[in-house]
């Protein structure tokens, strides 16, 4: 019971849940390494994030 009670307390929140951490592998030209990019955006900008 304890675990349904918890689990719908959680649904009318959903101003956190707007965005999501993206984490893309990006590779240098000039020396060959790769680093990461991390960012938060949007989850309506996520596909976009990684288009380009």
């Amino acid at each position: 019971m304890a675990k349904k009670a918890v689990a719908t307390l959680q649904t009318g929140r959903t101003e956190g849940r707007s965005y999501t951490k993206v984490i893309k592998m990006v590779k240098n030209p000039q020396t060959g390494s790769y680093s990461f990019d991390e960012q938060m955006v949007p989850n309506e900008a996520v596909k976009e994030f990684f288009k380009n």
